[in-house]
């Protein structure tokens, strides 16, 4: 071996020795976090942030109207299906109508959003939607029963139910028919089937999260309490 490809061998282990160093761990921009390996600073997940470039021209076109001339999606479930923008679409369709459009009062979507996002354990949804439910009137004895798992006691008759609703599908994985019963007296068929897709809309999108480990922006601050 000539002295050249002696150190060169030198220079080439200790640069892999110093990028398995700071693989391990990644500063997240601004706000001094450390983050595991595998996190992209940027979209503070496992999948990078996509460009409208790095989209096919279908991915183009669900991009332009999602997002349009809006800033990029960096973190959440906008930036996420865009790696799926099929589901993009579909996504978008369902989670724009029952957020806006369904039949539930907002007030009660976010309560109803809570107690799927608590469920799951899902701190990047809890924590954008708990100031929502705030926002929409859902009085802080409500915030405290789903943060806290206390019994609903001194509720409204419909967060009540809502929060039993969850509750009762998500741990015992039934509703049994006098809480449907009373769903539909409150909420109407249509409630009852619209309150159930709302959750299921965020336990699907907060099991993407968790499988891509979606940490929270340097904004927001981790509200649902460690387990």
């Amino acid at each position: 071996m000539t002295a050249h490809t002696f150190l060169g061998a030198i220079a080439a282990s200790l640069w892999l020795i110093g990028s398995t160093a700071l693989a391990q761990v990644q500063p997240a921009p601004d706000d001094g976090r450390v983050l595991p390996a595998d996190i992209d600073p940027e979209s503070l997940s496992r999948l990078p942030a996509l460009t409208r470039d790095d989209l096919d021209e279908h991915g183009r076109a669900v991009y332009d109207r999602l997002v349009g001339d809006g800033p990029r999606p960096l973190t959440g479930p906008r930036a996420f299906t865009l790696y799926s923008p099929t589901l993009a679409e579909g996504y978008d369709l369902i989670n724009s109508y029952v957020r806006y459009n369904g039949v539930l009062s907002p007030r009660h979507t976010e309560v109803a959003i809570l107690v799927a996002a608590w469920e799951i354990e899902q701190q990047y949804e809890y924590s954008a939607h708990e100031p929502a439910a705030l926002r929409y009137g859902a009085p802080q004895a409500v915030i405290d029963t789903i943060k806290y798992d206390r019994e609903p006691v001194g509720l409204s008759p419909e967060e009540t139910l809502i929060i039993r609703f969850g509750r009762q599908i998500m741990r015992e994985h039934t509703l049994d028919s006098e809480l449907f019963a009373e769903a539909v007296e409150y909420f109407g068929e249509q409630g009852v089937v619209e309150l159930a897709t709302v959750m299921g809309d965020y336990v699907m999108a907060g099991m993407v999260l968790t499988a891509i480990d979606q940490h929270l922006p340097a904004d927001r601050p981790a509200l649902l309490p460690e387990r």
